[in-house]
């Protein structure tokens, strides 16, 4: 069917799968993307390449955490980044078990790096430093676990769970905190707004901080719907495999990279990966009530966003210190 469909479309057969050089394969996993037909030097080549997205997204974190002076936590979460971008890569090129242990294993350990960044924000030394304790000891015992168990459905099920713990966690933190009408009087009294003038000034920073809130909104969805669906094609990817990869032939190359449901995975969550870190540092620098010296640039919904600091005030001494208006 597939190929009555696409018999306009000019195309190379895909080759036939051959032995590479880092055969045979050791890892526990194997995706739906068949080995070795392009080149002998990636076992899956559509796999391997798509993480490039990773590792670009990740040195433009770092660059931009450097540059911007943001908090040190976020430069350390960008490495962390950077390593599993560059894990996914060596694990897909080779398909073996060490290098399928750093891809998994780093994406437990960059999700413990945003859970301290979360949960120790405003907290004591001795809480901070309990709660590294035990997210080390965590991460020790998911890393000698799983490699006992060998069983990639306990990782992907530790990995979401401790998602969804800093995810609604971070959410519950922006609402209480810079929402005007939750705003606490505890979180006034223990970090007041600097330089509280009158009424009307209140009044203006209540504004920006509701506009704020309407472009974290933005970004978690626009972030989380990514993510969600690169989710959606790896599933389908899997249930689907045998009728995808007839499919694949039937169409031939370059087309039938369309339907490599793993590389769209990569290209979807780390985009929604870095969407949730950036939007992190936006919301520690509010926290900080430093909504005027920084400010989220997202020009539009398919641009990467940055936080920056400003370089320049409006001649009242406040700046909106809200993203750009979304085109």
């Amino acid at each position: 069917m597939a190929s009555r469909i696409f018999s306009w479309l000019p195309s190379i057969p895909y080759p036939p799968s051959q032995d590479g050089r880092w055969s045979p394969v050791t890892s526990t996993l194997n995706w739906c993307e068949e080995d070795y037909y392009a080149t002998i030097y990636a076992a899956e080549i559509v796999n391997t390449l798509t993480n490039l997205l990773f590792m670009y997204l990740a040195v433009k974190g770092i660059d931009n955490c450097l540059t911007n002076g943001h908090d040190r936590i976020f430069l350390v979460t960008f490495a962390g980044y950077l390593i599993v971008g560059t894990g996914s890569f060596l694990f897909h090129a080779t398909l073996k078990y060490p290098m399928q242990l750093v891809d998994e294993l780093s994406m437990i350990y960059t999700t413990c790096l945003m859970c301290y960044a979360t949960f120790s924000y405003r907290k004591s030394r001795r809480f901070a430093t309990g709660l590294a304790v035990f997210l080390v000891c965590m991460a020790l015992f998911i890393t000698l676990y799983y490699h006992y168990l060998q069983d990639p459905t306990f990782h992907q099920n530790a990995y979401g769970l401790l998602t969804a713990i800093v995810l609604f966690r971070s959410v519950w933190i922006m609402e209480i905190n810079i929402r005007p009408k939750f705003r606490s009087q505890e979180r006034e009294a223990a970090n007041p707004r600097p330089n509280r003038g009158p009424q009307a000034a209140q009044d203006q920073e209540d504004l920006r901080d509701e506009e704020i809130l309407r472009q974290m909104w933005t970004m978690i969805a626009w972030g989380l719907s990514i993510f969600m669906g690169g989710f959606a094609i790896w599933q389908l990817d899997n249930v689907f495999c045998p009728t995808l990869i007839r499919w694949r032939r039937q169409i031939g190359l370059p087309w039938g990279i369309v339907l490599e449901g793993h590389g769209w995975w990569h290209l979807m969550t780390g985009v929604g990966a870095y969407f949730y870190i950036v939007w992190g540092i936006w919301l520690r620098h509010c926290l900080n009530y430093r909504q005027d010296d920084y400010e989220l640039v997202w020009p539009r919904l398919t641009s990467m966003p940055v936080v920056v600091k400003h370089r320049t005030r409006h001649a009242n001494g406040y700046h909106n210190g809200s993203a750009k208006k979304l085109e």
